[in-house]
């Protein structure tokens, strides 16, 4: 996998540009909010669940966005892609859509449906906080409900890959999801196999285990299922990462999941590597009594933390690399050796200089992988 600089004339470059702006077909239609709740509850305008769970606007900024629309405050448009079937998917407009709906009483995550929202936090009229939708009078019901929104929609005779590249484009800004958040829900539009394949191997049990010292917002941010895309990311084209540890593993999740693009990825023997690795690594934890704080920093009497290190992660488990298709997971003898490596390692100063704030650089990362890959390979001779 390569992603290279290309050199081209300028009139190569202007026929590269038209050719890619007549594969864009799109739409620009107003729709009032009542449209779109009617569309929404007859499944005529879909909001991915993926999406809704990064449903974020705090009840105030809620609120404030219904007092927009009472007020007839200019708001930007929402993104819509049109699907084969007509039907309409939402891209980029969650947290205004979402509002509306949750003020009207019919917004649902994960199958429950939330109680309607009350106004708070209206900082323009005031006399609207503590009101509902029900307590609304008939004009400001009507006024909200006949409320329009521009909708600029990418037809479906579009190329289906420039759907993904526009919702990654519209998601780099604004309220900042978390990198791993954004690739679950933008992957889809381009393929989605690879994140399947990730998201089932976050849910392993032998490396749920060793993972656990992260926190619950990280796992709620998908940082579980970031540690796995590292895992084979740097397994596999690490010669590719040179600084942008969040584009690097972007470009290979869309590398590996585009199908135009020849990426090879045997997904049978890399769940096989995968499971073996997290399997040796319960193992050692276990051997060594660290439980869950396998990757944990350590304290000045050389006992494991439970404070999580993306560091000591990628240390240990990228290092094991080199030894892992010889390890026997049951015999006692090696696990021990390997685990002498691990405790001895994780307080050693050579690894630790290759750690800590500013250490995402390549330099570090080859340093503390080959300093664990060394040291087992010199573990099992």
């Amino acid at each position: 996998m390569t992603r290279e600089e290309t050199f081209a004339t300028p009139d190569e470059l202007i026929q590269a540009v038209d050719k890619k702006i007549s594969a864009v077909r799109t739409q620009s239609l107003d729709f009032s909010f009542n449209e779109l709740a009617d569309m929404h509850a007859d499944g005529e305008l879909i909001i991915d669940p993926d999406f809704q769970r990064m449903f974020r606007w705090s009840e105030g900024g809620q609120a404030r966005f219904i007092e927009s629309l009472l007020l007839e405050l200019p708001i930007p448009p929402i993104f819509l892609i049109e699907r084969e079937d007509r039907i309409y998917e939402l891209i980029d407009g969650l947290q205004r859509i979402s509002s509306f709906l949750h003020f009207r009483g019919q917004l649902e995550i994960d199958g429950e449906l939330l109680d309607p929202l009350v106004l708070s936090d209206c900082d323009i009229v005031e006399e609207l906080n503590g009101k509902t939708y029900s307590d609304l009078p008939r004009a400001l019901e009507i006024k909200l409900k006949r409320s329009y929104i521009r909708a600029e929609i990418l037809r479906k005779e579009s190329d289906p890959r420039l759907r993904y590249y526009m919702f990654k484009r519209l998601n780099t800004g604004g309220e900042r999801l978390a990198e791993q958040e954004v690739r679950n829900a933008t992957i889809r539009l381009l393929a989605n196999d690879f994140n399947h394949f990730i998201v089932d191997l976050s849910k392993d049990a032998n490396f749920a285990y060793s993972v656990d010292a992260i926190t619950e917002n990280a796992k709620k941010r998908k940082f579980d299922q970031e540690l796995v895309l590292r895992f084979f990311a740097f397994k596999n084209v690490r010669h590719l990462y040179k600084h942008d540890i969040a584009d690097f593993l972007t470009d290979y999740l869309e590398d590996v999941s585009d199908p135009v693009i020849d990426t090879h990825f045997d997904y049978e023997s890399e769940k096989r590597v995968f499971e073996k690795t997290f399997l040796v690594i319960k193992k050692i934890a276990e051997s060594l009594d660290y439980g869950s704080k396998i990757f944990g920093t350590m304290t000045v009497g050389g006992q494991p933390k439970a404070q999580f290190s993306v560091y000591h992660y990628e240390g240990i488990v990228l290092g094991l690399q080199s030894v892992v298709d010889a390890v026997d997971p049951e015999n006692s003898e090696s696990i021990s050796a390997l685990a002498e490596v691990v405790r001895v390692g994780k307080a050693d100063r050579e690894f630790l200089k290759a750690t800590g704030g500013g250490k995402n650089e390549r330099n570090a990362l080859r340093a503390r992988i080959e300093y664990f890959s060394k040291r087992f390979e010199r573990s099992l001779d």
